[in-house]
């Protein structure tokens, strides 16, 4: 369904308009996400460079759960961890990125209010998880790092796939009643513009016509425990891998554990810093496009970074890929 953008109403209850009691009147809400730019030729730079990075980010991500699956050696918790975040990785920006790609290049195309809840409670569901996973391998690398002799007695499977299984039922909980709670309150006209590239819960929030004191409580709560908790347990996690590995004697145990932590601790510091800045500020203070630019690092930045630097800083998963580079490459000249 096209339509023309002069008939976006922007979330206003002003009920003395006639336009709007036609539109009120003319079937349900459907929503309207804003456009980057006007240019055509903009439009198909952007279009391309997106749709890169998404491949990039498909390609990247399943090749580190095809590495682990595939590989006895891999097999271990900190990989069913990383397996496990590149999944939902790849899980995360397709919730996000096709429907932002279908709306960049020619007239915008409206979302029913069923289809930005569903989006959103999707987004919301991974992203969590994402936090709560993110804060599991900080542990196991803790327990790695600290407890060396009695990791495999600690990280079995079974507490493994708990962990894993309860990062996503805590997500669940906490996404599906907020979801629930923004798309309970009334919008007013037939067409809505979201600031936005996808139907995140601040910018939806702005347009309803009702007082949002009450879900911007919850969500700034629900925030303080997808955000906050997890990245203080990162925190105390790494205070005591940084004294374990200033005790190991030789320089190249050091760098080797170092390594190991950077990585991720990279990943944590993009994606706790840039949800921090979105969802821990008030609505009046932010300004009307930098929600958005700050969302397309989480979207691509985090989604991409994560496959490449466990691949360029980790040698084991290198060389797996290099082995199974090298045999495709014997089989092709056979």
């Amino acid at each position: 369904m096209l339509f023309n953008d002069s008939i976006i109403q922007k979330g206003q209850c002003d009920m003395s308009s006639p336009a709007l009691i036609h539109l009120n009147q003319s079937g349900p809400t459907e929503f309207v996400f804003r456009v980057f730019t006007s240019s055509t030729r903009i439009q198909i730079l952007l279009f391309c460079f997106f749709l890169f990075l998404y491949v990039m980010i498909l390609c990247g991500n399943a090749a580190i759960i095809w590495a682990v699956y595939t590989n006895i050696s891999l097999q271990t918790p900190m990989y069913f961890f990383l397996s496990n975040l590149s999944f939902l990785e790849i899980c995360y920006t397709t919730t996000l990125v096709p429907l932002m790609l279908s709306n960049i290049m020619g007239e915008r195309k409206p979302i029913p209010m069923g289809g930005c809840a569903t989006q959103m409670f999707f987004f919301a569901t991974l992203g969590s998880t994402d936090c709560f996973l993110l804060a599991v391998m900080a542990y196991d690398r803790y327990v790695a790092i600290c407890h060396p002799l009695q990791y495999t007695l600690i990280m079995t499977p079974q507490l493994c796939t708990q962990m894993v299984a309860g990062a996503l039922g805590l997500a669940l909980f906490l996404s599906l009643p907020l979801t629930s709670l923004v798309f309970t309150l009334p919008f007013c006209g037939r067409f809505l513009e979201i600031n936005h590239f996808f139907c995140d819960i601040p910018p939806v929030l702005q347009l309803a016509c009702a007082d949002t004191r009450v879900p911007q409580a919850v969500l700034y709560v629900i925030s303080i425990l997808v955000l906050t908790i997890p990245f203080l347990l990162i925190c105390i996690s790494y205070v005591f891998i940084a004294i374990t590995i200033l005790h190991i004697p030789s320089a190249e145990g050091r760098q080797r554990a170092f390594s190991t932590c950077s990585s991720h601790l990279t990943v944590v510091l993009l994606q706790y810093g840039c949800g921090s800045l979105v969802y821990f500020r008030p609505p009046s203070s932010t300004p009307a496009d930098e929600d958005r630019h700050i969302a397309l690092v989480y979207t691509f930045v985090t989604p991409l970074l994560n496959p490449i630097i466990y691949t360029l800083r980790n040698k084991d998963v290198k060389n797996v890929l290099k082995k199974a580079m090298s045999k495709k490459a014997a089989s092709e000249n056979l």
